[in-house]
């Protein structure tokens, strides 16, 4: 076992044996290119804040040398170190003899610094500018050798003048028209015009009004020495000259043969008509004219026609020769009863309902379709005030049903029309059957052969429909004479059918 020595701390060195001396600093080699560039400059040995180490003499502390750049720029030239600099003799009171400035003199007047600075006069005195010698004037010009320098003759500058008089009569002169013609409001206007015509395509309403207008004419119907007549119009449906028109627009013409018909053409040509024939029952007729290489409406089939086709509607309304209204269908297979003014029998036809406008005067003009095609023929109009102008309900003759007695009217001058052999009219509101009543029933006619009674409610004739007088009527005549069809009767609330053998009328 070891014990620590006795060790008596009061004993100088009595401890310092037992402890280690510190290490030497380490003093690594110097770059001598180092030094050079990053160490003290030669000579000073202290901080680099302070270059000069201070002075003092006897207590004072003098000043640090300058610079020495400022002692290189204001020390003494070289070789006047021993001269004694003198001070201006102005600050030892001696100005007498002071010389002057240099700027004062005359011999360069821009050494004044004061020259340019002040609002004063000029760096030289006033009194001694020499001033130039005044020219004596010369010889004036004349107006040629300032113009032309003498190269002008005189013919030439009254040429001149004379065409600036001309200019300036001129310009005078219109001036004074402008001034006698025109004023704030009025004056010459600059309209721009449209350099192409209006796009018609093939089809359009003008391009087919072109087409068929030709072949529509209107109708004077009057007899000779008279003040007034009829008026209405036609369609030329043959190249022989006859012409499809109703026969409420010639009726007066029917019934008196002194009354004079005349056809008026697109181009105002006017001739006489002969009265062919006239159905009064379908309010249809035909006239003739005698015309070469007349131009012929095409005919079209109005069975084709559905609700909401275009048409249009040509004639002479009011008078108005070659008239063009257009408008759709609005309506097909419409029943209608017209006419019946002046004593004259009622007209039952199945007609095309159209919101083209029709007047009076339309009456036997053409209704065509989107092709030019006749369709139909203006019959009739339905009116709400008294002078029976158009409210967009207008009928025509469908041109199926009319080509038909137009062809009867040329071959035989008369038509003749299926008949059932009654009379009828239209069952009241609330029966409980809706159709055509029977009022009377002609002996031995169709109806009472096929066992037709009075009372009886006809509702159907064929397959068509009957819900009044007049639809009764239209279904009739549908059919040919001597043909046999069927007929839906209502009696005494039992329904049958019956077949009637239709007879002429």
């Amino acid at each position: 076992m070891m014990t620590e020595p006795n060790v008596n701390p009061e004993q100088p060195g009595a401890r310092d044996a037992d402890r280690l001396g510190p290490r030497p600093l380490a003093r690594p080699a110097v770059d001598p290119g180092q030094a050079a560039v990053f160490g003290r400059p030669q000579g000073v040995d202290g901080a680099f804040d302070k270059l000069y180490t201070p002075q003092q003499t006897n207590g004072v502390k003098l000043t640090p040398p300058a610079p020495e750049s400022l002692a290189e720029a204001f020390s003494r030239p070289p070789g006047a170190e021993g001269v004694l600099l003198e001070r201006p003799r102005e600050a030892v009171g001696d100005a007498s003899q002071a010389e002057p400035p240099l700027w004062t003199g005359t011999g360069d007047p821009w050494r004044d610094p004061g020259a340019g600075a002040v609002l004063a006069g000029p760096a030289m005195p006033a009194e001694d500018e020499e001033k130039p010698a005044r020219r004596p004037p010369g010889a004036l010009l004349s107006l040629p050798e300032v113009l032309f320098g003498r190269r002008v003759q005189p013919k030439a500058l009254i040429l001149l003048g004379v065409v600036a008089l001309l200019v300036g009569a001129v310009g005078g002169l219109v001036g004074w028209w402008a001034a006698d013609t025109g004023t704030e409001l009025t004056g010459s206007a600059t309209i721009s015009e449209a350099e192409a015509a209006k796009e018609r395509p093939a089809g359009s309403v003008a391009e087919i009004a072109k087409r068929v207008s030709p072949a529509v004419v209107s109708l004077e119907v009057f007899k000779p020495g008279a003040e007034s007549g009829e008026q209405g119009s036609g369609v030329m449906i043959d190249p022989q000259g006859y012409i499809l028109t109703n026969d409420h627009v010639i009726s007066s013409a029917a019934a008196d043969p002194s009354v004079k018909i005349t056809a008026i053409f697109i181009d105002g040509t006017r001739t006489d008509a002969k009265l062919v024939g006239t159905d009064p029952k379908t309010d249809l007729a035909v006239v003739k004219v005698n015309v070469t290489n007349p131009t012929v409406l095409q005919i079209g089939k109005s069975s084709d026609l559905q609700v909401g086709d275009t048409v249009m509607a040509i004639g002479s309304p009011l008078a108005l020769q070659n008239s063009v209204t257009a408008g759709i269908v609005s309506a097909l297979n419409r029943p209608i009863t017209a006419g019946g003014d002046n004593g004259a029998a009622p007209v039952t036809y199945e007609a095309i309902q159209t919101d083209a406008a029709i007047n009076h005067g339309n009456s036997g003009g053409a209704l065509v379709d989107a092709t030019g095609a006749l369709v139909g023929i203006n019959s009739s109009i339905r009116s709400s005030s008294a002078d029976g102008g158009s409210i967009g309900i207008g009928f025509a003759i469908p041109s199926d049903y009319a080509i038909k007695i137009a062809k009867a009217l040329i071959k035989d001058g008369k038509v003749q029309h299926a008949d059932i052999g009654i009379n009828a009219s239209s069952t009241v509101a609330g029966s409980s059957t809706m159709g055509a009543q029977v009022k009377n029933v002609a002996p031995g006619g169709p109806a009472a052969n096929a066992g037709i009674k009075e009372g009886d409610v006809i509702t159907k004739i064929g397959t068509r429909l009957v819900r009044d007088s007049a639809e009764l009527t239209v279904a009739v005549r549908a059919h040919d004479v001597g043909e046999v069809v069927p007929v839906s009767l209502a009696r005494d609330g039992a329904s049958f059918v019956v077949d009637v053998t239709l007879a002429s009328d």
